[in-house]
């Protein structure tokens, strides 16, 4: 269908923040979407509070895994089940502007853009903001030994991609990082990822939270130098230096 935008949401104890998310994806000025949320087996309400909002609004299709499968399982349930033109991504605690679907449509349609994503805010666990914006001084675009040195952080909740660029193409089942692999798979193709460079989306950190684990976070893009994208030592080498001196300076 064309311009509907098909959202992909994986949920895991999510209750404390899915309202939130919920409220930012409701309130979008482009209203031809439809929202696919697949919960991860959430043991805290919020399998409940997506039947809920499938219940009131029609856009919204919820369903849950038989166990705790991990966020790239849960992703690629929800792509597995899209109708929309192009994907675009929310994690359950993260939010949108009012227009981050409009002005990224429009953005991506003008030039005929099939990869995209744009700059974001962070935001405490409370949603107040720290003032801090990432990817705002981002190239133009980025391309695959770009994204290798990661000159630029393409955070999930702000990436849009044409449907037909995806595919049969799924995100690897790693716990963490799973994402970026995905990027790095569609970016190997020869397509380049276009830089938005405006804070349309607001990313929450949450003390605790894997993905805020540095050395795990080292680890597994080592991880995915070597085995996902099976780089030689060499290039594996350069490839994490860039990363180690970005993720000290950035």
């Amino acid at each position: 269908m064309h311009d509907l935008v098909s959202i992909i949401t994986p949920t895991f104890d999510s209750a404390a923040f899915l309202p939130q998310t919920a409220a930012s994806v409701r309130s979008q000025t482009h209203q031809n979407w439809e929202w696919l949320i697949t919960d991860d087996f959430s043991q805290d309400g919020t399998w409940e509070m997506a039947q809920a909002l499938c219940a009131s609004d029609s856009r919204i299709k919820a369903v849950r895994n038989d166990a705790n499968r991990g966020p790239a399982f849960s992703r690629n349930r929800s792509m597995d089940r899209t109708k929309g033109q192009f994907f675009a991504f929310l994690d359950a605690d993260d939010l949108w502007l009012p227009d981050k679907l409009e002005q990224h449509l429009n953005f991506m349609i003008a030039d005929s853009i099939r990869f995209s994503f744009t700059a974001f805010e962070i935001i405490d666990r409370n949603g107040q903001t720290t003032g801090k914006v990432v990817d705002g001084k981002s190239r133009t675009s980025v391309n695959y030994e770009d994204m290798l040195r990661k000159k630029a952080t393409m955070g999930c909740s702000t990436v849009m991609i044409e449907r037909d660029l995806v595919g049969d193409a799924r995100m690897p089942e790693l716990r963490t990082g799973q994402d970026y692999a995905f990027w790095l798979a569609l970016l190997r193709t020869g397509i380049t990822a276009a830089c938005l460079p405006s804070g349309l989306t607001q990313y929450r950190i949450v003390p605790g939270s894997i993905s805020r684990n540095k050395i795990g976070k080292a680890r597994r893009q080592w991880q995915i130098y070597r085995e996902c994208e099976q780089l030689g030592l060499g290039k594996s080498l350069e490839c994490f230096m860039f990363y180690a001196w970005r993720a000290m300076f950035r």
